[in-house]
């Protein structure tokens, strides 16, 4: 029970952190959106940059779990691509946490939670072995500081291009996914 009720506290504290960012996310609205009261989700809870901190976490072990389950004898573009394709899903659906800002309150709460660090460096670790075996077989520019592109591939999951095509209408999610993609791993070139 008391599993069930944190997953749907971080399932608002997700949504609300993709819509408003942490500064403008409330614990009162988390508990709102929780359909619970405020004193219950300090049960769960002791702050805000907690409740942050738990989607985060929440979020790395999603894509942890993914880059696990990924077969074997796929690439390591391959690879890279279907964690980034996650990212702009679960960015689509209004899921994926907004990573923090350098000036943000946030930032100096994650790099003191232990757990998030680890998951973040298991990740970071996982994907950068793929970036190095995908430059060395020529898939990826060798040219590029590996963590350049760890970075940006980092950068895909809050990427403010899905918004904004979304709102469009012009195209589905799908299309959306597959055009960014396209520009993040073959570029902007003819």
């Amino acid at each position: 029970m008391q599993l069930a009720r944190e997953d749907v506290i971080l399932e608002a504290v997700n949504h609300l952190l993709a819509s408003k960012g942490f500064e403008l996310m409330t614990v009162d609205e988390v508990a709102a959106e929780a359909g619970i009261a405020k004193a219950s989700l300090y049960r769960h809870f002791a702050s805000k940059e907690e409740l942050a901190a738990a989607a985060m976490v929440r979020m790395l072990d999603q894509a942890l779990a993914l880059a696990d389950s990924l077969p074997e004898q796929a690439g390591p573009v391959e690879k890279l691509q279907a964690l980034a394709r996650w990212a702009m899903q679960t960015q689509l659906a209004g899921q994926m946490p907004a990573l923090p800002h350098a000036n943000s309150a946030l930032v100096g709460a994650l790099s003191r939670h232990q757990v998030y660090l680890e998951r973040v460096f298991r990740l970071s670790d996982r994907m950068g072995e793929w970036i190095v075996q995908a430059q060395e077989q020529g898939l990826l520019a060798a040219d590029l500081p590996p963590q350049l592109i760890l970075y940006n591939l980092f950068a895909r999951a809050c990427d403010p291009v899905l918004h904004f095509l979304k709102v469009s209408g012009a195209h589905s999610d799908e299309e959306i996914i597959a055009l960014l993609l396209r520009t993040t791993f073959t570029g902007l070139a003819r």
